[in-house]
């Protein structure tokens, strides 16, 4: 608890600060639903009431799945609000993976998004509770509002919030307190939640917030409006999008689902002047544009900013974005530990394709060697961090932590090189982490699953060069004797079992996988086979 005379920080005065300034200015919408920063403040003050109503206490966690409407910043900051730590759960997961994450963050509560026919978030969710010790709160949000729990017997956001005061005294939590808990598995192995604090994401936000600026001042009115189609339960859509939009006094357009054409057409209905996607949604739209008709002189009237992170984007891509919309792109560089921006190609200096640009304000970046010695100009180094965005740590994880954590600096895991301007490169990945299409993807998780299979006696899974995606997954299977499993049965095995963007897109089955002296599969001859 705060001590009186304590320096406060809780992440939620970032949307108190708004509505008290600009109450009636547009903060979110979506589809038809449109809220002024007064009507989220008043959503987000009655989820905190109903939150302590129940009996949800400072510093508890509860965990929220939610896509891109506006019930998530309502909900993630009610929860902030009311001093509790915010746990952003992936929309696709399966029970398996919704039970392991409920237990292992120590959630007190969950609240869910009532989800599709084809994606019933909610019932899965519902099933991966009975697995569950400790989460004593299930509360289900439903669109329209008002409707009936899908669940018997489970409380909707509706009636959670029904009757509660639309004001509350945000719980003044210190810097160092934890906020967030986002769940990654760092360069390898299960997923683990980086702690991250106050500071950590306030910071974040607002250098970020600060970083887009330059591009973007001008507009007569003042008044920005950013378009949100990377996921908010990610960090660069919660924190360089959600909250730096906040606390710019932005408008955000929410989109559950990315999609060219409506992409491009809510770009000129909203007139957008700013966009954060990934190299994928970037080649995407150039492919729509290329196949339909698209007023691209009226996005290219409003668009400002256009940044992307999460892979590295290839040069014509930047390049024919640029001759179709008249906007650079600015690349960045980051992860869920580092809150996560630590580099961005900063609009004041030129960009360089290729590199990720220069260290965030505050934020030092190098290159070591495996000494962790700093590597000349020009090498090859594994890139590591330390300043204000790094994470407390791993939740219940000191070894993991310590791993990571060494010398004072976190060790990405990533292999860069920093030129003599100081811009930095991601050349390479020093673990096996696949990146599909924006979304990492851990080998040692899939592997784990595949073992379970009653026809697999050996596995690894690699990431295989995709034109659309950057890494398309891959599983390479040697089959138990007298078992049988064509390749089309593994991947649906798979699907039912884990989130849509992990699951293997094909299997090779083989008598043996090459095998090196320690006696682990010797991932690099898989890749050059």
């Amino acid at each position: 608890m705060t001590t009186t005379g304590a320096t406060t920080l809780n992440l939620a005065y970032l949307l108190d600060h708004q509505a008290r300034l600009t109450p009636d200015r547009p903060a979110v919408v979506c589809g038809p639903q449109r809220l002024t920063y007064g009507q989220l403040n008043a959503m987000a003050n009655r989820v905190a009431n109903g939150l302590a109503a129940i009996g949800v206490k400072p510093g508890q966690h509860v965990a929220l799945t939610c896509p891109n409407i506006g019930h998530f910043p309502a909900v993630y900051f009610g929860i902030l609000k009311a001093g509790g730590v915010v746990v952003p759960l992936n929309v696709l997961f399966k029970p398996r993976e919704i039970a392991y994450h409920l237990r292992e963050c120590d959630a007190v509560a969950h609240i869910c998004f009532e989800g599709t026919p084809e994606l019933p978030m909610a019932r899965m969710a519902h099933e991966a509770l009975r697995e569950i010790n400790g989460c004593q709160h299930f509360i289900v949000m439903t669109l329209p509002p008002d409707k009936p729990s899908p669940i018997d017997g489970v409380r909707t956001l509706h009636q959670l919030m029904q009757d509660q005061p639309e004001t509350f005294a945000t719980h003044p939590a210190r810097p160092d307190d934890t906020a967030v808990i986002l769940y990654t598995s760092g360069t390898t192995g299960q997923p683990k939640g980086a702690e991250l604090t106050h500071l950590n994401m306030f910071a974040n936000a607002s250098i970020t917030r600060d970083l887009f600026l330059p591009a973007i001042e001008g507009r007569a009115d003042g008044h920005n409006t950013m378009l949100i189609t990377l996921p908010l339960f990610h960090s660069t859509g919660q924190t360089a999008q959600m909250n730096a939009g906040i606390l710019g006094g932005m408008t955000l357009v929410l989109l559950p689902r990315f999609e060219p054409g409506p992409v491009l057409q809510t770009m000129i209905a909203e007139q957008v002047n700013i966009w954060v996607g990934v190299p994928t949604m970037y080649w995407a739209l150039l492919q729509y544009v290329k196949a339909n008709t698209v007023d691209t002189q009226a996005v290219a009237a409003h668009i400002r900013l256009a940044a992307s992170g999460g892979a590295a984007m290839p040069v014509e891509v930047i390049r024919a974005f640029q001759e179709t919309f008249g906007v650079r792109i600015l690349e960045g560089y980051g992860l869920s530990e580092t809150s996560p921006v630590a580099c961005f190609n900063q609009f004041q200096r030129p960009s360089k394709p290729g590199t990720v640009g220069h260290p965030l304000m505050a934020v030092e970046v190098a290159c070591v060697d495996d000494n962790d010695r700093h590597v000349p100009v020009g090498e090859r180094g594994e890139v590591v961090i330390r300043g204000h965005n790094i994470m407390k740590g791993y939740y219940k994880q000191p070894e993991a932590t310590a791993e990571v954590m060494k010398n004072d600096w976190f060790h990405t895991g990533d292999i860069g090189v920093l030129d003599d301007e100081g811009y930095l490169a991601i050349v390479d990945r020093k673990k096996d982490m696949i990146v599909r299409g924006g979304f990492n993807v851990y080998p040692r998780e899939l592997e784990e699953l595949l073992m379970t299979h009653p026809a697999v006696s050996l596995c690894a899974v690699i990431g295989v060069p995709d034109e659309r995606l950057g890494e398309e997954v891959k599983a390479f299977i040697v089959r138990k004797p007298e078992r049988d499993a064509s390749e089309a049965d593994i991947i649906a095995w798979c699907k039912d079992r884990i989130a849509a963007y992990k699951y293997p897109r094909s299997v090779e089955f083989r008598d043996a996988l090459p095998i090196g002296a320690t006696g682990k599969v010797v991932k690099r001859e898989l890749r050059t086979a």
